[in-house]
């Protein structure tokens, strides 16, 4: 028998910072910038009862760890539930099974997070967030961990959500939060855009970004859905968590080629490469960015073996016991 460890979410809920959720996803885009592996996530539809089942993979050979996220929405419980099983990159021998549920917006937020640190300009104060949710305050701490914010304005349709949203974020961060009334008024005058919704139009008009803007646009990884006009994705440098994605399931970027808009060229490179070095993030003071973050195994393996280490040493987590196929294939 092998022995792996079971983190419940309680387990892992502040178990790690912002910023060390920043430097280990950092870290997991800059090896999958050198050529390890990782894939986009596969998404199976189901229609009785309406639910999705989606699982996504990814190896980090030098942080020594690999797995995937395995989740279901909808279904009969219109909810969702989050596995993470990690493995030793090397052996091969399970390590752990997270309850992947509290660490989501950590960990995705800190995708938005490295990509915002190479790609937005090194004094973005202004953030406009479009979506008031748990994975919109994910993004803007991790933006709080790579710049130094004065001012967030946030919009989502609905008033209470968004007071409610100014009113918890303003306790958390040193920066000036408040609610506006649309989306344009969020996005006039912002540094770094972000939307996080659930919408299947775009949630404002790119010609209300100024030059120098970057855009993390979060919310969709469905070809039929974008929360990014035509314009925005045409105009700017245009860079996705991994480049097979963007050919997959970004409707931002297929509907704009679609539009012939753009072609398959456009993107510039994926975050990795650009983490890695392998090609520029930010090259000057006025082009728009956009970073694409429709989620993968990259943020998730390496946040979730870097709870894992600090869980371990802190003594939390149970015990499983788990079979090897040599001792159980008979």
């Amino acid at each position: 028998m092998t022995e792996a460890l079971f983190l419940t979410s309680e387990e892992t809920r502040g178990l790690a910072t912002m910023r060390e959720y920043v430097d280990a996803v950092r870290e997991g885009y800059r090896e999958v910038g050198t050529g390890a592996a990782a894939k986009p996530r596969q998404k199976l539809p189901n229609s009785d009862p309406p639910g999705f089942l989606t699982s996504y993979l990814a190896v980090l050979p030098e942080t020594g760890a690999m797995g995937g996220y395995t989740y279901a929405a909808g279904f009969g419980a219109a909810d969702a539930h989050f596995f993470l099983p990690l493995f030793d990159a090397h052996s091969g021998e399970p390590l752990a099974l997270l309850d992947g549920a509290a660490m989501n917006p950590y960990k995705t937020g800190a995708a938005g997070g490295v990509a915002a640190d190479a790609l937005a300009r090194p004094d973005a104060s202004v953030v406009a967030v479009i979506g008031s949710g748990a994975q919109a305050k994910g993004q803007v701490r991790a933006l709080a961990a790579v710049r130094d914010l004065a001012t967030v304005n946030v919009y989502s349709p609905t008033k209470e959500s968004r007071e409610s949203f100014a009113a918890s974020m303003n306790e958390e961060l040193d920066a000036a939060v408040g609610a506006v009334s649309s989306s344009d008024a969020a996005v006039e005058g912002a540094d770094v855009v972000v939307t996080a919704t659930n919408a299947a139009e775009p949630v404002f008009d790119g010609d209300v970004l100024e030059p120098g803007t970057h855009v993390t646009a979060m919310g969709q990884y469905d070809p039929s859905k974008r929360e990014l006009d035509t314009g925005t994705v045409a105009n700017a440098k245009y860079v996705p968590d991994l480049r097979e994605r963007a050919f997959s399931d970004s409707g931002e970027f297929l509907q704009a080629r679609e539009e012939g808009a753009i072609d398959d060229d456009h993107v510039h490179a994926d975050l990795g490469e650009v983490v890695a070095g392998e090609a520029p993030g930010r090259e000057n003071r006025d082009e728009i960015t956009v970073f694409d973050s429709g989620g993968t195994g990259v943020e998730t393996v390496a946040a979730g073996y870097m709870l894992f280490e600090t869980a371990r040493e802190e003594g939390l987590g149970t015990g499983i016991d788990l079979a090897p196929a040599s001792e159980a294939l008979r």
